[in-house]
């Protein structure tokens, strides 16, 4: 009887509790939504495996993942895409595991922003691992990795207190992050990166937008361009674009796609302000883009190159606004059915 009575008291405590955690940081601000994760992507990669001729891939770096809507896509040409680009990646290891272990024989479309595509082969480095360790966990996950995924999708979508993104979000809430932005003192030696708060929307089939405070709050978003700036003056410091590297690598892949039946599009899309500056002056459209499209010989599409695709304004530079998105998704996809890239 003092057992069950203890057991009683102890649920009623530990509800009290987390109903007490999840209403204090709602009083912040927090709401609850879908983390952008390997399991999410995972779950989108294994689509691949039932996809046919007529379906459509999208491989590469956040300005993809942002820019192109699922909704507005489906609506012009009758498929949903199945969204696998991921931030801070290098498309090259999705490719490589599409090609290599898949039959998929349909339509990838492939974004091409030049800092991160050109970026390296080295697979410890970030654009590079980062991908990889999601290609990997794809290839390795048990049936215990996707009941833990199922049970954790409501939980995330009720309570504010589980964010907690595998991107280093200075308003995550878990633990780690909130220990981390503690200061102590000097103990961070170097360059520190500025805080980096979460600026976008995640659904269950991983569409994502950008929030509507990165439209409207200049100062927020000039907290996001702070970071481009910190990452920007890291790669400058560091190694070189490995170039001949990437295009051997990426063209062998490409071959084999190719010799299958597979159509790729690449796709170049938008930046603007001191970041697009920056990208023209550090890696000339001419030797790098230009080369790769002329090696690869399939359809691409770069944003300066269409009137309805460069009138965009990225209101952290790097990214379109979720209604901006909305219309480069359609024009986008209207071009390509124009062309004949793809049918609808």
């Amino acid at each position: 009887m003092h057992l069950k009575k203890s057991l009683l008291i102890a649920l009623i405590l530990g509800i009290a509790a987390v109903t007490s955690w999840e209403l204090y940081w709602r009083s912040k601000g927090y709401q609850p939504g879908l983390e952008e994760t390997k399991d999410l992507w995972a779950v989108q990669r294994e689509k691949v495996e039932n996809s046919g001729k007529k379906d459509v891939l999208l491989l590469g770096d956040s300005r993809l993942l942002f820019d192109i809507q699922l909704n507005d896509w489906e609506r012009e040409t009758g498929i949903r895409p199945i969204q696998l680009a991921t931030p801070g990646t290098t498309p090259l290891p999705a490719f490589h595991d599409i090609v290599k272990n898949t039959e998929y024989s349909g339509n990838i479309v492939i974004s091409v922003t030049p800092i991160v595509f050109f970026s390296t082969t080295n697979p410890h480095a970030e654009f590079w691992h980062r991908i990889q360790s999601r290609v990997d966990y794809y290839q390795k996950r048990t049936l215990a990795n996707q009941l833990n995924h199922f049970l954790d999708i409501p939980l995330q979508q009720n309570l504010a207190f589980l964010a907690n993104d595998e991107e280093l979000w200075t308003d995550d809430l878990d633990l780690k992050t909130l220990l981390r932005n503690i200061q102590i003192g000097d103990r961070l030696e170097g360059m520190k990166m500025p805080p980096f708060y979460r600026f976008q929307e995640i659904e269950i089939d991983r569409n994502l937008k950008m929030t509507e405070r990165t439209v409207t709050d200049t100062s927020f978003a000039n907290t996001v361009k702070s970071v481009w700036g910190f990452y920007g003056q890291r790669a400058g410091s560091g190694p070189p674009p490995d170039k001949e590297s990437v295009l051997s690598f990426f063209l062998s892949d490409l071959s084999e796609f190719k010799s299958r039946g597979g159509n790729v599009i690449l796709v170049r899309c938008p930046s603007s302000g001191l970041l697009r500056e920056v990208e023209s002056k550090m890696m000339p459209r001419t030797e790098f883009y230009d080369i790769l499209v002329e090696a690869a010989d399939v359809p691409a599409y770069h944003f300066e190159d269409y009137e309805q695709l460069n009138q965009f304004e990225c209101p952290e530079w790097s990214h379109l606004s979720a209604q901006d998105a909305s219309t480069f998704s359609t024009e986008l996809a209207r071009i390509l059915i124009k062309d004949q890239v793809i049918n609808n």
